[in-house]
């Protein structure tokens, strides 16, 4: 690939911009799509719409150099990198709608030779079906086969980014590149190479969709550990943080730290997929799923008993993200328990403190019993305090000005033992 290739980049969220601004930083040419308006004024002006460190200047500078524009419309390229959402249905499968409009985005617009590579965390066959859906727009195009004009190729490469960390790991990360066919996994390789320091491991599309789903099943499955425990130590009357940090020093233990439940567009999402690849067999997957979206409800649980001690509590929760030190709160088990207090509690103010954000998600902006307030105005007024999310900020906190002994705390992070 050279400074000539045009790569468009379909869908300019927490993975698609990153990626966007790392190729033009590289030397291609990037047209990156959105249907939000507002994203693309964004973009075109040099400016990021969400919270990643480093990511600002990646953009301002490709924009400057002329690298980078944005658009609403799916142009013309030679590569197509397709990073738009995958969220599951109600029955927990995985809804393909964004990969279908992408899709038929592109199929106009090709004219044989291109790349298309699927960067979404997709569930098994993912990849063939978009290419199937491309195939029955452009029945004069194919997948494989002898070489020629008329011929595309199709691969998945998963992201495997940490957010907060994503302009460094895109970089430094191994990459797992899956083809329809073994050209196209070499093409998107090829792609891969110009910006990425880690090793690339080709395989088949299948195999990559899987190893996506599988890393972070594996991730899902410890933490509910650690969740599971958490819930049997507070039963015996056990400091859970106390256990698992005498348990960790067994030279082969490395238990995590559990919480209030699981967020994110990885960890929460991808096990279902598997799961509903195959239900009868993924057991201990969907056990570990089913854990962790009970932690939420544990939570609320625990503050309700304490607000009935109260005439007419006040209530400060302490972060909204589904991690701390970003802004994102995409299945964050946090808001949920948010949310669900509003309800249960509809007579009891409840100040929700999240320093990364400017106003209240849209899930909680015409609540009328929650406000966005400051983390030291918070605390002051609240009769029950309760930490969702370990951020920096609330991990560096001055408690005795905090007067947090004054409080009732409920620590979902262990963040102020002792």
């Amino acid at each position: 690939m050279d400074d000539t290739t045009t790569i468009a980049v379909i869908g300019l969220g927490y993975i698609g911009l990153p990626t966007a601004a790392v190729l033009a930083t590289h030397g291609a040419q990037v047209i990156g799509v959105d249907v939000n308006t507002a994203t693309v004024e964004a973009v075109n002006r040099g400016e990021v719409p969400f919270v990643e460190p480093d990511l600002s200047v990646a953009v301002s500078g490709a924009v400057t150099q002329g690298r980078l524009k944005a658009t609403t419309e799916t142009p013309p390229a030679d590569v197509f990198i397709v990073a738009v959402p995958t969220p599951f249905a109600e029955d927990y499968s995985a809804d393909l709608s964004y990969i279908d409009a992408a899709a038929d985005g592109i199929a106009p617009q090709l004219q044989g030779g291109e790349l298309i590579i699927l960067e979404s965390t997709s569930p098994p066959g993912a990849t063939q079906h978009m290419a199937d859906r491309i195939l029955a727009a452009r029945p004069d195009l194919r997948v494989g086969g002898e070489a020629g004009r008329n011929q595309i190729h199709v691969a998945h490469c998963p992201e495997r980014v940490l957010p907060g960390r994503v302009m460094i790991e895109l970089v430094t990360n191994d990459r797992i590149v899956g083809g329809l066919t073994k050209e196209a996994a070499q093409r998107a390789k090829a792609v891969y190479e110009t910006f990425c320091q880690g090793d690339i491991l080709v395989t088949d599309a299948v195999t990559a969709e899987m190893a996506k789903l599988v890393e972070n099943s594996f991730r899902d499955v410890n933490i509910a550990f650690a969740n599971e425990l958490s819930v049997i130590c507070g039963k015996l009357g056990v400091d859970v943080w106390e256990l698992i940090e005498l348990a960790n020093r067994h030279p082969r233990v490395n238990i995590l730290q559990p919480g209030p439940g699981v967020g994110g567009h990885c960890i929460a999402v991808d096990p279902w997929f598997i799961v509903s690849s195959a239900p009868e067999e993924a057991r201990l997957i969907r056990t570990a799923r089913e854990v962790n979206d009970a932690k939420p409800g544990l939570v609320i649980e625990r503050v309700l008993e304490k607000a009935a001690r109260f005439r007419s509590p006040r209530i400060a929760t302490l972060g909204l993200a589904f991690k701390p030190d970003i802004d994102d709160l995409r299945e964050s088990p946090a808001l949920r328990i948010v949310e669900r207090l509003a309800k249960e509690l509809p007579d009891v103010r409840i100040d929700a403190v999240e320093p990364h954000v400017e106003e209240l998600p849209r899930s909680l902006a015409d609540v009328p019993n929650v406000t966005l307030r400051d983390l030291d105005s918070a605390v002051k007024d609240a009769d029950i305090v309760v930490l969702l999310v370990d951020h920096t900020v609330f991990k560096n906190a001055d408690r005795r000005k905090l007067r947090l002994r004054e409080k009732v705390v409920i620590d979902t992070r262990g963040v102020w033992r002792g």
